[in-house]
């Protein structure tokens, strides 16, 4: 029976969630736990691309995280970013995220309203002359350049910050039924903190197709995959799991 479960992601903020509902409905326990942290790139080791973020008149923000790191990198190398600037986002939540350091103006901030760049072609084919700059993690797939490629249109990608392995708490077991894993790195660290762990009749669910890959090239069983069209999120999968315990 799967009794205690462990997400590697930081505890939702409030109890309406739908791993709080699962705890009533099922009688589980999640314990949240990251196993992975986020580190900006210092100035010297971002020199190191060769990249001018001045060289750019527009810039691809896919979270907030990278306007954090943006204009952090920009204010270590003492570049003052112009007023003339523009920025492209994933969502409104993004752009909405960028008054925390600019003055916002819709002239100059553009947003997808479903959460993807392709809607924002209409928007870049209108400024042909412009130069775009994308932030981005060290862990990334290129998938969206390469969707950006297809309308022959140049995006430069800039590594800002990456993900790296947190170190487990030394006083805490690593005693679960169900481990929830999201990332690639959230796969190594399991290994890099735990490098005698056997799965054994553990069971792993991944989020996302990169997560799976890096898991089962780990040597992992992986039981639970999301998004699929029966469960686009992965509290649904195992959710659809928990019924099937029951039934």
């Amino acid at each position: 029976m799967i009794k205690h479960i462990l997400i590697s992601q930081p505890k939702p903020q409030t109890d309406r969630n739908p791993y709080s509902e699962m705890e009533s409905r099922y009688g589980v326990h999640f314990d949240f736990c990251q196993l992975i942290h986020v580190e900006g790139l210092d100035a010297h080791e971002f020199r190191l691309q060769r990249i001018n973020p001045l060289d750019y008149t527009a810039v691809l923000l896919n979270s907030r995280l990278g306007v954090d790191h943006y204009f952090r990198l920009c204010e270590e190398m003492r570049l003052q970013v112009p007023e003339t600037m523009h920025y492209y986002c994933i969502s409104e939540a993004v752009a909405n995220y960028l008054q925390k350091y600019i003055q916002y103006r819709k002239r100059k901030v553009f947003f997808s309203e479903h959460n993807n760049f392709e809607d924002l072609l209409p928007a870049m084919n209108r400024r042909p002359n412009e130069r775009y700059l994308m932030v981005m993690s060290d862990v990334h797939n290129d998938i969206t350049i390469n969707m950006f490629a297809e309308h022959k249109i140049e995006i430069k990608p800039a590594i800002m910050y990456r993900t790296v392995s947190s170190d487990w708490p030394k006083d805490k077991p690593f005693d679960y039924d169900m481990i929830v894993l999201f990332t690639p790195t959230g796969v190594h660290s399991v290994h890099r903190n735990f490098p005698d762990w056997k799965q054994g009749e553990t069971l792993v669910a991944c989020f996302g197709q990169s997560t799976v890959a890096a898991a089962e090239e780990a040597g992992l069983r992986v039981d639970i995959k999301a998004p699929t069209p029966e469960c686009p999120s992965i509290a649904t999968a195992i959710e659809k799991y928990l019924d099937k315990q029951l039934s």
